[in-house]
């Protein structure tokens, strides 16, 4: 039995079938705790989704983490600047209308949530170090433009890597 303290226990109230059915565990509630009860291992999963879930993802994002080539990561804002004004760093991630976010998120191939003053990242493993690489550097002051081109350069050589083109094109003499 695994008992987790919980700020905001509506969302994972709500979702509360799903989490039991989906990661085999029983849940209840007394005031702000929620007690986990299942096989040890059930437990730890169902610990890490209840937190991603607090952290801000939906249901079907936290649920990620089950899978065991995902990971959640957090990134506190405080630890990575000594600027006082973290809404404005906050609003560098997130970005005009989310862009930001956004394109991070494609770019990684992760999930970012924004909440207070950590960022969450849910990924597989290797995703997840490039996108605290990226969002490391956005809270250090780096310009946006840099960071989507490093994530591009990241992925182009990862396509590289793993053979996007493997040379097996048939090449024609004509010219252009």
């Amino acid at each position: 039995m695994a008992i987790y303290y919980a700020t905001n226990i509506n969302k994972i109230k709500q979702n509360k079938e799903k989490l039991e059915k989906a990661l085999k565990v029983k849940l209840s509630f007394s005031g702000k705790n929620i007690i986990i009860k299942g096989l040890p291992l059930e437990e730890f999963v169902a610990e890490k989704v209840i937190d991603a879930m607090e952290l801000g993802f939906m249901f079907h994002q936290a649920i990620l983490i089950a899978d065991e080539e995902f990971v959640l990561e957090k990134i506190h804002i405080k630890d990575l600047t000594k600027r006082h004004d973290l809404s404005r760093i906050r609003a560098r991630i997130i970005g005009t209308k989310g862009k930001t976010k956004e394109i991070i998120q494609n770019l990684s191939d992760c999930v970012i949530c924004v909440h207070e003053n950590t960022v969450g990242i849910i990924g597989l493993s290797e995703n997840i170090k490039k996108a605290i690489t990226a969002l490391t550097a956005l809270i250090q002051g780096k310009k946006q433009g840099k960071v989507y081109g490093f994530l591009e350069k990241e992925r182009s050589k990862e396509k590289t890597q793993f053979g996007e083109d493997l040379g097996l094109k048939i090449k024609s003499n004509k010219k252009p």
